[in-house]
């Protein structure tokens, strides 16, 4: 009898903890899905911003750049283009992103002192964005599919009330082993997103700072601070004026033969 109980008691157990871990990435992934789809309909968008790169030191080399992007569909994912205008050294420097459902993003990188377009390989996205602390791995636009999901616990960042989620990707080819997100529980946006390198060591963070809301609809982050905890270095986008949408930009402006006429 007691080897029965014994035995019963571990089929429950094992079971228990098989929806537990079910139910735990379910809610893990619906709430990355729900912030996702709080951006539904924007349509189109423009922003201008600068790049401030920080080193260890604490000194600071600026760039600034204007941002577009495109809203994407069920087959082809959203499109961003960022072109640089200062310093003159980097004028016309410009990353073209196309997020593909299901597969790699595309990424192309011009640079006008070589003149050409170059693609960004899948296994070199883990390289530095212009020596920055962002690789263009972390400027990829992220597709649900591309990660597993792990809800945590209900917490607080900041006093705010949040969903702490472990977030794993897929591809053997990202420069992560997982990352753990903090999302606003009521407003549904990103707040901290925390980076573990390949020996699962923490290596970054970043936080988007200073939302602001436009439409009555979309919230867009003012400051996106990366601080990387390994080399002390830290960078972060700050966006001077507004977002602005419904820029009736179409797929031709996010080609790739487009990317040598952004100087």
């Amino acid at each position: 009898m007691k080897s029965q109980l014994k035995s019963g008691l571990v089929v429950f157990i094992t079971a228990s903890f098989f929806v537990s871990a079910l139910a735990t990435a379910g809610r893990g992934k619906d709430i990355i899905n729900a912030v996702d789809h709080q951006d539904d309909g924007f349509s189109s968008s423009i922003w201008r911003q600068e790049l401030i790169l920080t080193n260890a030191l604490g000194k600071e080399n600026r760039r600034v750049m204007s941002t577009t992007n495109l809203e994407g569909d069920d087959v082809h994912g959203d499109k961003t283009l960022i072109v640089f205008s200062e310093p003159k050294d980097s004028k016309g420097i410009s990353l073209l992103t196309h997020g593909i459902k299901n597969d790699d993003d595309m990424q192309w990188m011009y640079l006008p002192n070589l003149k050409r377009v170059r693609r960004i390989a899948p296994g070199a996205k883990v390289s530095a964005f212009v020596g920055s602390e962002f690789t263009f791995e972390d400027l990829a636009i992220r597709e649900l599919e591309d990660y597993s999901y792990r809800f945590i616990k209900e917490t607080k960042l900041e006093s705010v009330p949040a969903y702490e989620i472990e977030v794993i990707p897929l591809d053997p080819k990202s420069g992560y082993s997982r990352q753990v997100v903090w999302v606003d529980e009521k407003k549904h946006i990103y707040l901290r997103v925390d980076f573990y390198d390949k020996k699962g060591k923490l290596e970054k963070s970043v936080f988007f700072e200073d939302y602001q809301l436009y439409l009555k609809r979309f919230w867009r982050p003012h400051t996106t601070r990366m601080v990387n905890h390994q080399t002390n270095k830290k960078s972060r986008f700050v966006v001077s004026g507004n977002y602005e949408f419904n820029q009736n930009f179409t797929e031709k402006d996010f080609s790739k033969n487009r990317l040598k006429r952004n100087r």
